[in-house]
């Protein structure tokens, strides 16, 4: 690769990387809006909504040939779409029947699930100094983030289907599209009209279980309309950008950056909405910014020596295990997409992992 190419690619990792959090901050306030003021409760409904006009999105795109669409068969778009939605109905549940700490430990185990897995079988292997980082960037934001650890048997079944769920779906995210050669673009236009069918037909039932309120029932304003239209929007680069970091980075990199969202929305809570802002929140925050440095620091380092390193002849058992971190698919975030959910007084956003009580509480 040429450094003309190397320049190009580390330009379009950062693009992706900046349309995800800005894109996501702005969902947030957009979403907080629309269910702290408006009291629109419905976060599986409205995420089905926000995948349904993603894929009129790509659609209108692609008859304009903004982007050709590459066919992929149906049995692997269908399980990935299904298994995404899932996820996302999954990762709701998780906060509507446990408590927002014990919630929040479910998000962070995230990541040394995805590297577990990825180890297990892909084969992946990840250096001590990495480690050692993503370990400095999850304390920093349970310090942060994790107040109240209540603990029940049906809470904890799905919050371990959410983990297994959340952790297949982003490795699959980033194994098609090296795999099978496909863009973010063309594979989210491929998945999500089937993420979409889970959710609108799982929708208003989820919603009802956790909020004790009907969707069909709710009084539509022109206002409260205006906001979900502006909230599908904002998700079209929600779900672009989810899809483009993983496919770019890794399922690792993408959770990292979710962690980073994670503080960037406490610290809008603190700034613009005065929520309540403890020396726990800082020292947490700073803990979580020393490891997110950490990280980088170390991916960017470790991407030079590989870069740098000699072209030797490859053996056949070299090239075997290197044809094998890319396995072929076999059937799986956003994350992502987006979603939030109201209960016990807490709103939750899915594409931005949730955060602690008092960013997320009713004024």
């Amino acid at each position: 690769m040429s450094s003309s190419d190397g320049a190009a690619s580390q330009l379009g990792v950062a693009g992706a990387l900046g349309l995800s959090v800005t894109s996501s901050v702005a969902i947030v306030i957009c979403n907080k809006y629309l269910i702290s003021t408006l009291g629109f409760f419905f976060a599986t409904t409205l995420t089905s909504w926000h995948l349904m006009v993603t894929f009129c999105t790509l659609y209108v795109a692609q008859r304009l040939r903004f982007f050709e669409a590459k066919p992929i068969d149906a049995q692997t778009v269908i399980s990935f779409g299904l298994l995404n939605g899932i996820s996302i109905g999954l990762l709701n549940l998780c906060l509507g029947f446990n408590s927002v700490g014990f919630y929040q430990m479910t998000k962070l185990a995230i990541i040394p699930f995805t590297m577990l897995l990825e180890t297990i079988f892909l084969s992946k292997k990840f250096s001590r100094s990495i480690k050692v980082s993503l370990m400095v960037l999850l304390l920093g934001v349970g310090i942060a983030s994790v107040t109240d650890l209540q603990l029940n048997l049906l809470g904890s079944i799905i919050a371990v289907l959410t983990i297994a769920a959340t952790c297949v779906s982003q490795i699959l995210t980033n194994q098609i599209q090296r795999r099978l050669k496909v863009s973010s673009t063309q594979l989210l236009y491929q998945s999500s009209p089937y993420q979409s069918a889970v959710l609108l037909v799982t929708g208003p039932f989820v919603d009802k279980l956790l909020t004790k309120r009907d969707v069909f029932a709710f009084s539509y304003t022109f206002q409260v309309v205006a906001f979900i239209v502006l909230s599908c929007s904002i998700a079209v680069c929600v779900n672009f950008s989810t899809f483009l970091v993983i496919g770019t980075t890794s399922p690792v990199t993408y959770q990292v950056l979710g962690h980073l969202k994670t503080c960037l929305i406490l610290s809008f809570g603190y700034v613009l909405l005065r929520d309540p802002f403890t020396f726990r929140n800082v020292a947490g925050i700073l803990v979580a910014i020393f490891g997110m440095g950490l990280y980088s620091f170390f991916s960017v380092s470790e991407s030079r020596k590989k870069a740098e390193g000699p072209s030797l002849p490859l053996s056949s058992s070299q090239m075997v295990a290197e044809k094998d971190e890319e396995p072929l698919l076999g059937s799986a975030a956003a994350a992502k997409s987006t979603a939030w959910s109201e209960t016990k007084g807490v709103q939750s956003f899915d594409e931005v992992p949730r955060t602690a009580k008092s960013a997320f509480s009713r004024p």
